[in-house]
């Protein structure tokens, strides 16, 4: 999704404009996450973007992008630009901790 969402809309108050963006925003994510996975896929990732204009747009986290969309509205802005792009994401195995803990606990026991 690539959208510039206007923030100030004549006989709508500015506070449920800026509602119904982020509303939108995390209906398309919820939408997005529903979507079938492929084989050997986890999880859908998004690369996000949130700026005034989309070519001064600055990379975003996905649990960050609403409190950005909140960011420029507070600054008086007119509007947002806010890209979202569904990709692949793979979990990456956790290393293995017991050892680790092993050790640490052997190097603190008195001789």
């Amino acid at each position: 999704m690539r959208k510039n969402f206007p923030l100030q809309i004549e006989g709508r108050h500015p506070d449920r404009v800026l509602d119904a963006v982020k509303n939108e925003v995390r209906k398309y994510l919820k939408r997005e996450r529903r979507r079938d996975l492929p084989e050997g896929v986890d999880f859908w990732d998004f690369d996000c973007k949130c700026g005034l204009q989309a070519d001064g747009a600055e990379v975003v986290h996905v649990a960050a992008l609403v409190a950005a969309i909140d960011a420029l509205a507070k600054t008086q802005a007119t509007s947002v630009y806010v890209e979202i792009l569904a990709k692949h994401g793979k979990r990456t195995p956790k290393p293995d901790l017991i050892p680790l803990v092993s050790e640490l606990l052997e190097d603190d026991l008195p001789e």
